[in-house]
């Protein structure tokens, strides 16, 4: 019995592995190996399989970040003084106070779409809090409470922390990264990243609509003289009517100027770009309402996470200081009501 005994004994100890936190450098004693385990003391979480990565095409990435960034600015630039070289003159030919509010409205938008883009992609995106870790006597208990160690940064990273290949470090909150702003979006330039595509959709609504009016001003109207011609009962009236139409679309077409063909390119760029940032906006409002973010929304696909829905969620991220329903005490008690 006394030799059974000992036999187990010596089985448990053998089997026990013994690791170290990287939180605290508290020695820890597992039962079996565990690829995954998190301390009981400081909370950290440790990978033990995880071999630190290497950051290749790291300048590539940046690269590119910066190729995109400055052919969008090229196109905002183009936009603004296209539009200025091919609709002032109309606008201000047809009255001189619509050429007075056109410009105002201009150099509104203008100024407000080139800034926020400039904050969004030029501030940092967020960075995560400094933490002590490593040294018992310095790490508390529950200090580093779900913290991971990040092998690209060697720095603890806490939950809300992702660490972005393309930039190359740790973002505090990310969304995502942006090519086109050069950019992650994260906690301290995610506001910054809503305005502008607020802005550039306004903007883009503002240059579809006037580039439509400039061209209704200065192209001249089809005049299809032959249609009237065409008898009626012929058998060959469809196909006669269709090389008509063609070939006045084509003469049009030549007649444009310069200033037409301008017209032309801001009208369907503005039409296909607003499209394009509605549905991205689109989507980024659907998430702040969820209180996530496009990352914690892919993580938690599929999952049991379910978050509260609410527009509190918006007006915390926009920075409103009260709630709305503070002010409508009637639509907080039914609301009440209704989670009850």
């Amino acid at each position: 019995m006394a030799e059974s005994a000992k036999e187990h004994f010596v089985t448990t100890v053998t089997e026990d592995h013994e690791t170290t936190c990287w939180g605290c450098g508290l020695r820890l004693l597992l039962s079996t190996y565990a690829p995954v385990f998190k301390c009981g003391w400081c909370g950290a979480v440790t990978k033990q399989s995880v071999n630190k990565p290497e950051t290749k095409c790291l300048w590539w990435r940046r690269l590119r970040d910066r190729c995109f960034v400055c052919i969008l600015f090229i196109f905002m630039l183009f936009v603004i003084c296209g539009g200025v070289w091919a609709v002032y003159p109309v606008v201000f030919s047809v009255s001189y106070i619509c050429g007075i509010v056109h410009s105002i409205l201009t150099i509104i938008l203008a100024a407000t779409t080139l800034s926020t883009f400039s904050l969004a992609a030029f501030r940092c995106a967020g960075t995560p809090p400094i933490i002590l870790w490593g040294s018992y006597p310095v790490v508390g208990k529950g200090d580093l409470e779900n913290y991971t160690f990040c092998h690209y940064c060697s720095k603890p990273k806490s939950p809300r922390t992702h660490h972005c290949r393309s930039c190359g470090t740790c973002i505090l909150d990310m969304d995502h990264h942006c090519p086109f702003i050069g950019n992650c979006v994260g906690a301290a330039n995610h506001r910054h990243f809503i305005a502008f595509l607020f802005s550039a959709v306004f903007s883009t609504i503002y240059v579809s609509v006037m580039s439509a009016y400039a061209g209704l001003h200065t192209w001249p109207p089809l005049k299809y003289r032959s249609l009237g011609h065409l008898n009626a009962f012929s058998s060959d009236v469809a196909l006669r009517a269709f090389k008509e139409v063609i070939l006045a679309l084509l003469s049009s077409a030549v007649q444009l100027s310069a200033r037409g063909l301008i017209l032309v390119y801001l009208f369907v760029s503005s039409i296909s770009v607003e499209i394009g940032l509605c549905v991205l906006l689109w989507q980024q409002l659907c998430y702040i309402y969820e209180g996530k973010t496009y990352l914690t929304h892919i993580s938690s696909r599929g999952g049991d996470q379910v978050e509260e829905k609410d527009c509190q969620n918006l007006l915390r991220f926009f920075g409103c200081p009260y709630s709305i329903l503070r002010f409508m005490p009637s639509l907080r008690n039914s609301r009440k009501r209704h989670k009850k």
